[in-house]
């Protein structure tokens, strides 16, 4: 797996957790993320 790989498998991990927690700060808080960063992400 190349570095990537790891990237983009991080990012979507972040948005599956936000959608199976149903809360988005906390899936933030767990990643260790700020709320800006997930949004950037889900618009990609």
């Amino acid at each position: 797996m190349n570095t990537q790989e790891k990237i983009v498998k991080n990012k979507l991990g972040l948005l599956n957790l936000a959608k199976t927690l149903g809360n988005v700060s906390q899936a933030c808080q767990v990643m260790g993320v700020s709320r800006d960063t997930f949004y950037r992400y889900q618009e990609l």
